[in-house]
């Protein structure tokens, strides 16, 4: 079966997000993590492939996004997706504007939409503003976020540095009259447009209107009606429906690396009935990683670590290592714990954090993910495998899930 949809992520949990959105439909959905080697094998009609690059420098980001792109087109897909976080994560110097382009030039597309909403997950659109639940980006916890500061709220005047034409704007006002409204608005706008949405079913209006746009930009929650109108539109057949998904039985581990507001309360929350171990980046540097294994072998149940910190611890670190350093410390030794706990017989993943997710999954080796059972909205268990034994992974992005978040996906579980 070839491909219908083929995405690209810019990271690892924005991937699963996106996959786990469009499995609600119950067509199958393969993820790969990173651009699959070697010839198209077992398609599947909705193809997700994940990224690294939400930091990642502009070139880099684009040259990835095409390879990903051409392994897609390989695999069938004459509709593309590029997905990108709901809070929009990009400075005046971010990619998502420049690998928009790319993806417009790879696919011959005149003009692509951005739309981040995610409304069932506080994130809403309206003339053209961003918002985290009641308040604008700028306000919410993400104007300080150690890597992306959101200074701006407006999509417009973020998107503007980023790209070489022109960006314009489709209202909330028009998305409330339909899909023809939004079809005719396109028409005539810029190369580049924003979309309002504030509610699922303007989401529905807007992927409507595009059902046959080869390319579209935005957050997970803008594809997920995607599967149902191309059922409706005869395109999607039920060849396509997915397996019935298991999770491996075994010991599970909770890594944390995001620092998100959201992030913090869910590590407090579980921190206060579990084992719990905080990584210091200098101690790090210091000191390696082995203290950190001696604790994790003496443990029970299901430990926590977690490199999750208030902004001035985080700043903290940043101002004696540098800034890359380090995150990458934390990712190093995030990914070392994973392998040496998965090899002590730990089959159950729980990992927090975009940057964090990525790094744990490249050193588990991990190619390809089934989408499983959601957790939470955009966050569902998936399941892979790794050093010979089957895992199973639940990658969560920083903003996403209840403060109850760590202890609902085990449960999840034991259903």
């Amino acid at each position: 079966m070839s491909t219908l949809l083929g995405a690209i992520a810019d990271d690892f949990t924005g991937a699963t997000d996106l996959a786990g959105l469009l499995a609600r439909s119950g067509a199958r959905v393969s993820l790969r993590i990173g651009v699959p080697e070697g010839p198209v094998e077992d398609a599947a009609p909705f193809e997700v492939i994940a990224l690294k690059i939400r930091t990642a420098p502009v070139a880099e980001a684009v040259a990835q996004a095409r390879a990903a792109h051409g392994w897609l087109a390989q695999a069938g897909a004459a509709r593309f997706f590029w997905k990108y976080c709901s809070t929009f994560d990009s400075t005046a110097d971010g990619n998502i504007g420049p690998v928009a382009e790319a993806l417009m030039e790879a696919t011959g597309a005149k003009q692509t939409i951005y739309c981040p909403a995610f409304p069932e997950n506080g994130r809403t659109v309206f003339m053209g503003n961003l918002f985290v639940g009641q308040v604008p980006l700028s306000e919410s916890p993400m104007k300080d976020h150690p890597l992306t500061p959101m200074r701006d709220s407006n999509l417009v005047r973020l998107l503007l540095p980023q790209v070489t034409r022109d960006v314009g704007l489709v209202d909330r006002l028009c998305v409330a009259r339909g899909a023809d409204a939004v079809r005719s608005a396109l028409a005539q706008a810029a190369p580049h447009v924003v979309v309002d949405a504030v509610a699922d079913s303007d989401l529905h209006v807007i992927a409507e209107a595009c059902r046959d746009a080869v390319l579209m930009t935005g957050g997970s929650a803008l594809a997920m009606p995607l599967p149902g109108l191309y059922r409706a539109a005869g395109l999607l057949q039920d060849g396509g429906a997915a397996a019935a998904w298991r999770a491996p039985r075994g010991p599970a581990l909770v890594l944390s690396g995001s620092c998100s507001a959201i992030t913090q309360a869910q590590v407090a929350r579980y921190a206060a009935h579990n084992p719990s171990y905080r990584l210091d980046p200098v101690a790090l540097v210091q000191g390696g990683v082995q203290p950190v294994l001696d604790w994790l072998a003496a443990q029970s149940g299901a430990p926590l670590i977690y490199a999750t910190a208030a902004p001035e611890m985080v700043r903290a670190a940043q101002d004696t290592l540098g800034r890359d350093k380090a995150g990458a410390v934390v990712e190093e030794a995030l990914g070392d714990i994973a392998i040496a706990a998965r090899d002590a017989g730990t089959r159950r993943f729980i990992v927090a954090g975009g940057e964090s997710s990525g790094a744990v999954t490249q050193a588990l080796g991990v190619a390809r993910l089934d989408v499983g059972p959601e957790i939470a909205p955009g966050v569902p268990w998936c399941a892979a495998p790794s050093g010979g034994q089957q895992i199973a992974l639940a990658l969560k992005s920083g903003n996403f899930g209840t403060e109850d978040f760590f202890a609902a996906a085990l449960g999840k579980l034991d259903t």
